[in-house]
């Protein structure tokens, strides 16, 4: 079954890098209507899913879909669609002193396949992605989201049909162990792996990969209040990073406060104050997913970065101040994905990068870092022309 599935991937994969620019946005538009105008099955399936799910789950936000978040998922893929193609483009140009030319090629990477758990919106926003870059996908979801991505795939299989496009295009892999080890065993036949959930997950996918992984990061996120920091803002930028969606990798986790402010911290705080459990001094380096938040004092800027330095997951991070000094310093020396000054982490989105949507928020190194869309999946190939010449 294994090999069936995938090979029809890689199949497909090789017909969407054939497909034109103009053929793979009228399919993703033809999907966001898709989802709108079928958006009574995708939320029946979905209420069966939150049924099995504990309220109180920090995952219950992540999974629910609403009407709202429908029409932002088909607006997201509209927005995918609109963007200009990532394939094809001349990254680097050269001629040699023997006359030979030169090209790097933007390419699909072929067959990419995303281990998610209770996001059902990544089933959307991983497929638009991935046909608009000329990728097939294999998708492997959590089964807290089963009912949701089967109903997410057969709506965009009907479309992929309706359009005479390799439905292989799209593959939705059983919410199993046995299926995430079938991925990640998938030498010659998946090109790429990308895990998306919690550190678990992530270092699971990482240890047992014989695929090339890209690592999403979970986000142990903190925000640094200065000396110089203005009140007002801060109030709204702590909270809006905090309460805006308390279980997305965005959330703030860590809030540091100057010694010199400490005084302001209960007005820091007072918009989350019926809402958020504050934990003084204990349980940094914790991603909370939850109304839950660390908070801790510190003597100075120095302080406060070595104290990210400690506990950051390198995803997002960021200081409140009106002294560019301190800020370009802190931008200069924490080392993470994104890192903001006087904007709340609830920004790092591919989306709100203006990237139509993101496969990933990479905290690595190596390849991409922090949101992931269109160019970051796509790899290049050279292109050599000559006319006889040869290698002495």
């Amino acid at each position: 079954m294994r090999t069936t599935l995938f090979s029809a991937a890689k199949i497909a994969s090789r017909n969407l890098a054939k497909m034109s620019d103009s053929k793979r946005s009228e399919v993703l538009r033809r999907v966001a209507k898709s989802i709108v105008e079928n958006e009574g099955d995708i939320l029946l399936a979905n209420r069966k899913d939150l049924a099995r799910m504990d309220k109180n789950n920090p995952l219950y936000d992540r999974l629910q879909l609403t009407h709202q978040r429908l029409l932002d998922i088909a607006a997201d893929m509209e927005h995918v669609a609109d963007l200009p193609s990532p394939l094809g483009r001349i990254t680097s140009a050269r001629k040699l002193p023997n006359g030979i030319k030169l090209h790097r090629v933007s390419v699909p990477f072929g067959v990419i396949g995303i281990i998610y758990e209770a996001r059902p919106n990544v089933t959307y926003d991983v497929f638009s992605l991935c046909f608009r870059s000329g990728n097939a996908c294999v998708l492997k979801g959590g089964k807290d989201a089963e009912e949701s991505n089967k109903c997410a795939v057969e709506i965009i299989q009907k479309v992929l049909k309706e359009s005479r496009v390799d439905k292989g295009a799209i593959t939705l892999m059983p919410a199993t162990h046995e299926a995430t080890q079938q991925i990640l065993n998938a030498v010659g036949e998946i090109d790429l792996c990308i895990p998306r959930g919690g550190r678990r997950l992530i270092d699971f996918v990482r240890d047992n990969a014989r695929i090339p992984v890209i690592e999403t990061g979970a986000g142990v996120v903190h925000t640094y209040f200065d000396k110089d920091g203005d009140l007002e803002k801060g109030k709204a930028i702590i909270a809006n990073a905090k309460m805006r969606r308390v279980s997305v990798c965005n959330a703030l986790d860590c809030l540091l406060v100057h010694k010199d402010r400490e005084k302001d911290l209960e007005q820091l705080l007072a918009p989350m104050r019926d809402k958020v459990t504050v934990h003084f001094n204990e349980d940094f380096g914790r991603e909370w997913m939850s109304y839950d938040l660390s908070v801790k004092v510190v003597e100075s800027i120095d302080e406060a970065i070595e104290h990210i330095q400690q506990y950051s997951s390198g995803h997002s991070e960021c200081i409140i101040t009106e002294n560019p000094k301190a800020a370009k310093r802190f931008q200069q020396e924490v080392d993470a994905a994104c890192v903001y000054w006087n904007v709340p982490t609830s920004f790092t989105d591919g989306a709100q990068f203006g990237l139509g949507a993101e496969i990933g928020i990479s905290t690595q190194k190596l390849g991409p870092r922090g949101p992931m869309a269109l160019e970051e999946i796509t790899t290049y190939k050279w292109i050599i022309e000559g006319d006889g010449q040869l290698r002495p």
